[in-house]
C-alpha cells in the first residue's frame, strides 16, 4: 500500500448513544446524557485515512461538526510532509485563522473542532509509520516531539529549551517502563459504579463485578444532595472496603464555600480526590478549596472542561490542582494534550485523563502510556478513568485486564467507529434513531 502524500478530503458525522434510556453517564449537571461524537475522517490520496473525534453529550454535536465544515478549506489539499514537518506551525494556523479565532480563540467549539481534525491527522500519521499513537510518541527524538507544540502564551510556565531538556533527562530507563506497561498494564479506575442516578442495588451489583475482574480504584458522581451522597458513600465503602482508592465527582455543581462544607462532611469516607468541585475557569476557587481541603487528605482534582493550555497554565502556578485532568477533545488535540503533560512533569502534578465519554477511552490510554514512558517516572499517583459503555462500537476497543489499561497494539490513534454503528447511530438518519422517533421514544431536534 503506498503512503498518502496529500489531504484530498475530510468529512464529519454526528454519531450520538441514547445513554439517557439507562442514566448512563448521569451526574450533578447532566442528568440526561446522550454520549455523542463529532466523528472526523481524514482522506487522503491513498487508502490509508486518519479518524479522530470530539466527545459530546448529545444535542449541540451538530454544532461541533458545522465548525469542523468551517475548518474544511484550511485542511483540505494541504500536503502531508508540511503538516507533520512542522505540526506546532500547522496547529497554530488553524488555531489562529484570522476570523474563525473569534469565535474562541481556543476554546468552546472552535477548539472542540480543532481537536476532532487534529486526532485524526495524529491517527494518520501513526498509521502511517505502522506504530500505536503511544508509540509514535515514545519512538520521538525530543525536538521533533516540541516541535509539535505551540508554546505562545506558555513560556512563563514552560520553554521549548526546558521542555527538550525534560524529555531528555527521561530517556534513561525507556525501554524499562515500556516493557513494565507492556507487562502489567496502566493503572485504572472505574466511574461506571457511581453514576448520580444509579439505583442502591445497581451500585452495589457494578462494583461488586469490578472487584471480582480486578478492578482497584473507583468513583461516584455527588452534589444532588448531600444526605443521599453520604448514604451512597456508605454503600461504596461497605461494598469496597477502605484499601482501594475512591474518589468523587460534582462536575462543577457547587460554590467554593459550599464545595468545602459539603467534602468536609464526606470526608470521613476517605476520598482521594474532589472532582471539578465548582466552575470549570474558577483558578482562584480551586486554588482555595484545595488549600481548605488537603490538611483533610483530600486532593483536587480538575481538568476536564479547562479550556486550553493557558488555563491549565494558571490552575498548575496557582496550585489550584492536584491531579491534572486532561481531555484528549477538550483542548485542541494531542499536540496541546503532549504542551499540558510536560508542565504538569515540570509542576511535579500528576496526570490522571478524563474518560468518561464514548470514545475516550480509546483516546487516553495513548496519552497516560506516553507520560509514563517519556515523561513520568512514578505509577504511583497515575491512573486513566475508565467507563465501560459502547467500546462494542469501536475498531480498536481499549481492553482491561486486573483493572489496568491493556497497552495497545494497532497503528492509530482513535483507529475508527465500526461502520455498522455509524449506520445505526448517525444522527438522524441512522437506522436506530428513525426506530425510536418512530415509537416516541425520542423526538427529533427542532
Amino acid at each position: 500500500m503506498s503512503l498518502p502524500t496529500r489531504i484530498t478530503d475530510l468529512i464529519v458525522k454526528d454519531i450520538r448513544f441514547p445513554t439517557s434510556l439507562e442514566k448512563d453517564g448521569s451526574d450533578a449537571m447532566h442528568k440526561s446524557p446522550d454520549y455523542s461524537l463529532a466523528y472526523v475522517t481524514v482522506k487522503t490520496d491513498s487508502e490509508i485515512e486518519g479518524r479522530g473525534m470530539t466527545f459530546t453529550v448529545g444535542r449541540g454535536t451538530h454544532i461541533v461538526c458545522c465548525a469542523v465544515e468551517a475548518f474544511k478549506k484550511l485542511v483540505v489539499g494541504q500536503k502531508l510532509a508540511d503538516i507533520f514537518g512542522d505540526f506546532g506551525q500547522f496547529w497554530q494556523s488553524i488555531c489562529s485563522e484570522d476570523q474563525i479565532r473569534w469565535l474562541g480563540p481556543e476554546k468552546g467549539v472552535t477548539h472542540l473542532a480543532t481537536a476532532a481534525i487534529v486526532n485524526a491527522l495524529w491517527d494518520l500519521w501513526a498509521k502511517m509509520e505502522g506504530k500505536p499513537l503511544w508509540k509514535l510518541l515514545v519512538d520521538m527524538e525530543p525536538e521533533k516531539l516540541v516541535s509539535t507544540i505551540d508554546f505562545r502564551y506558555m513560556e512563563d510556565a514552560l520553554t521549548k529549551q526546558e521542555a527538550i531538556e525534560l524529555l531528555k533527562s527521561r530517556q534513561a530507563g525507556k525501554a524499562d517502563r515500556e516493557a513494565e506497561l507492556k507487562n502489567t498494564g496502566f493503572p485504572a479506575y472505574t466511574t461506571s459504579c457511581g453514576w448520580l442516578d444509579y439505583p442502591d442495588d445497581k451500585i452495589r451489583k457494578l462494583a461488586t463485578e469490578a472487584i471480582s475482574q480486578g478492578m482497584e480504584r473507583f468513583k461516584m458522581k455527588v452534589g444532588g444532595d448531600i444526605e443521599d451522597d453520604i448514604r451512597r458513600a456508605k454503600i461504596f465503602r461497605e461494598t469496597i472496603g477502605y484499601d482501594r482508592l475512591w474518589m468523587v465527582d460534582a462536575n462543577q455543581k457547587w460554590e467554593v464555600q459550599e464545595s468545602i462544607d459539603w467534602m468536609k462532611k464526606l470526608a470521613p469516607y476517605k476520598p482521594l480526590w474532589i472532582e471539578e468541585p465548582t466552575n470549570p475557569d474558577d483558578i482562584m476557587g480551586h486554588a482555595a478549596i484545595a488549600e481548605a481541603l488537603n490538611p483533610l487528605g483530600i486532593a483536587v482534582a480538575t481538568g476536564e472542561h479547562c479550556q486550553n493550555r493557558v488555563m491549565f497554565k494558571q490552575f498548575l502556578k496557582a496550585k489550584a490542582m492536584q491531579y491534572c485532568q486532561i481531555d484528549a477533545c477538550r483542548v485542541g488535540g494531542v499536540n496541546e494534550c503532549i504542551a499540558i503533560i510536560l508542565m504538569a512533569a515540570k509542576y511535579n502534578i500528576p496526570v490522571c485523563p478524563h474518560a468518561g465519554g464514548v470514545g475516550l477511552c480509546e483516546l487516553v490510554q495513548h496519552l497516560s502510556i506516553f507520560d509514563y514512558i517519556s515523561v513520568g517516572c512514578s505509577l504511583k499517583n497515575r491512573t486513566i478513568e475508565y467507563a465501560d459503555h459502547l467500546h462494542e462500537h469501536m475498531e480498536a476497543p481499549v481492553k482491561i485486564k486486573n483493572g489496568c489499561y491493556v497497552v495497545p497494539t494497532v497503528p492509530g490513534y482513535l483507529v475508527g467507529v465500526k461502520e455498522e454503528a455509524i449506520k445505526q447511530f448517525e444522527y438522524p438518519m441512522g437506522s436506530e434513531w428513525q426506530r425510536m422517533f418512530a415509537d416516541g421514544t425520542f423526538e427529533p431536534d427542532v
